[in-house]
């Protein structure tokens, strides 16, 4: 034991769960691993849970989507809780790996994996040990000791020779809690079991929003079916004046969950590092997303659809982004989405995959890797013209949620609005919110909600809202930014009002958000030595250069590159 070096995972969540399952497999016995979490429970984390979901919350994945762990989702429904499984309508008999779950029931299989993999982490001999309802507090690396310290509480303190952050969702308070009717996420959904008589403000139309609409929806009314088995939605006597506004920035909803040809995201042949590399190298060091664009979408289509090839193969990325969003704004957002959800259907009835949103989300989940290596300026453009796209496209909307929207709106409960990147909210002195945009005449608009519910999804937070704050202090960690290609792009940004534009050395930077990670993701200082005794994957730290969250495809392919390094190591 005393030869043994100590490993802390800080989280127990799915990316715990991920990063322990690589640790057995790769059978380390020369390590003490201690599993730090702040609840009681293993695996599911913030979405899986009650902090992040009711009965009416459905997944977004299948079984078959889902990377590989100790056994299977339709194994383990064979000798899954009874009870639960009638509460849910449930019966191994009626499950299939193309079926999603409710996310709570999806929370207790993969409660049952940590499990599973703690017995064979047991087998192994492989020393471990849970810590439940433990904080970490601060985390404190002391270079020339070799040696990491980790708080627990504010109080205690343990040395560890490494540590892996794996927390997860994270959701900072603002003004919710001290001013009524003013939620900053609609998380844990149990808060917005509301009665109410009039409109509710929702900021975003994407699944955080439709996370919020399925909760305060039940809340005032329900749901019924007639003859056709087709979803009908009908107020409570109590609450008629009860609506939903959704407001977005592009007034449109997210797409549809269809059937993949490729089921995990990770698994498609895109660029290789190596060429990545080979690239950079011809190109200054930079990664190009126009490159990206060109292999790792456009030429996926050569051997699978070449006649969609022949179509795209002449369109940059800018003319592509345009004419697929131009289509989706000339159409009213709920019959294009109802458009959508009957294209899905046909999709997972016949097996054929809408393919062109399954490379898309291929592309978005290949940016992970070199979106580090981005200029400044790709990555400005990435933001403002793929981005917007890609958070539209590959929502992938189950389809009882879909059913569910349809219903609100044709009842006239649920509305969308259109309210341009220069909107705001602004809270209200006594609680609630005003929406402050224009309407698509151009005439400034002030609406007031007794009830606002901000539902833009998980933001990338900056480096300085990292909760470990002597990791800042002793410059452990960097702010992550990326160069400027061409410095007169640089002072033209920085001309417009952008400050996250930086001048270092002669040479100018963009700030992006979050911390400077490596290949294998551990954190880089100012001075570009990376820490050979951490490792961050905590998605909502290292977004300016892991732009995608692509899930439990993100938590398998970030803990093989960290158990990679640490077997290296």
């Amino acid at each position: 034991m005393e030869q043994r070096k100590r490993l802390a995972i800080i989280g127990g969540g799915p990316s715990a769960l991920f990063m322990f399952k690589q640790l057995v497999y790769a059978n380390r016995k020369d390590l003490v691993i201690d599993i730090f979490e702040k609840k009681q429970q293993l695996g599911s984390g913030m979405p899986y849970s009650a902090d992040g979901a009711n009965d009416e919350h459905i997944t977004n994945v299948s079984g078959n989507e889902i990377p590989e762990l100790v056994i299977s989702v339709g194994e383990w429904l064979q000798t899954a809780p009874k009870k639960m499984l009638q509460h849910f309508n449930i019966t191994p008999q009626s499950y299939n790996d193309y079926k999603v779950l409710p996310r709570l029931v999806f929370g207790r299989y993969l409660q049952s994996q940590f499990d599973l993999l703690c017995a064979k982490a047991e087998e192994k001999e492989i020393s471990h040990n849970i810590h439940f309802n433990s904080t970490v507090t601060d985390v404190i690396d002391h270079a020339d000791q070799e040696i990491i310290t980790i708080q627990i509480a504010g109080k205690k303190f343990l040395e560890y020779n490494y540590v892996i952050i794996c927390t997860g969702h994270r959701w900072p308070q603002k003004n919710e809690g001290k001013l009524p009717g003013y939620f900053d996420s609609p998380y844990p959904p149990a808060k917005l079991q509301i009665k109410t008589n009039e409109p509710v403000a929702i900021k975003g139309s994407s699944l955080t929003a439709f996370d919020a609409l399925r909760t305060l929806c039940r809340a005032n009314g329900e749901f019924t079916e007639d003859a056709d088995g087709r979803k009908r939605y009908e107020l409570a006597e109590e609450s008629k004046g009860f609506k939903m506004v959704m407001h977005s920035r592009e007034g449109l909803l997210p797409a549809v969950r269809f059937h993949l040809e490729d089921p995990q995201l990770s698994k498609t042949d895109t660029l290789t590092k190596a060429e990545m590399q080979c690239h950079r190298g011809e190109n200054g060091g930079f990664m190009s997303l126009d490159y990206l664009f060109d292999k790792n979408f456009k030429e996926i289509f050569k051997d699978k659809r070449p006649e969609y090839y022949e179509k795209k193969k002449n369109m940059n990325l800018e003319i592509f982004v345009g004419a697929t969003m131009a289509f989706r704004e000339h159409l009213d957002p709920f019959d294009l989405f109802l458009a959508e959800y009957q294209e899905a259907e046909r999709s997972i009835k016949d097996e054929t995959s809408v393919y062109w949103k399954e490379v898309l989300a291929i592309l978005s989940f290949s940016m992970n890797y070199p979106a580090k290596y981005l200029s400044a300026e790709d990555n400005l453009r990435l933001k403002k013209v793929l981005m917007p796209l890609i958070s539209i496209v590959i929502a992938f909307v189950p389809q009882s949620s879909c059913e569910e929207v349809i219903a609100l709106h044709e009842a006239g409960v649920l509305t969308i609005v259109a309210v341009g990147e220069d909107s705001h909210v602004e809270p209200g002195q006594s609680g609630g919110a005003t929406y402050f945009y224009k309407d698509e005449t151009g005439l400034k608009k002030s609406v007031y909600f007794k009830t606002f519910v901000d539902c833009v999804g998980q933001a990338h937070l900056a480096y300085e809202d990292l909760p470990y704050k002597s990791l800042i202090s002793k410059n452990a960690v960097s702010p992550a930014r990326l160069q400027f290609q061409d410095q007169k792009n640089a002072r033209q940004e920085r001309d417009s009002g952008n400050d996250g534009v930086e001048i270092e050395g002669g040479n100018y930077y963009l700030r992006v958000p979050g911390i400077a990670i490596n290949d294998s993701y551990q954190p880089v200082d100012k001075y570009g030595a990376f820490n050979e005794r951490l490792y961050i994957m905590a998605v909502p730290y290292i977004g300016g250069f892991n732009p995608d969250y692509s899930g439990l495809d993100f938590c398998e392919a970030a803990s093989k590159a960290i158990i990679k390094s640490l077997n290296k190591a």
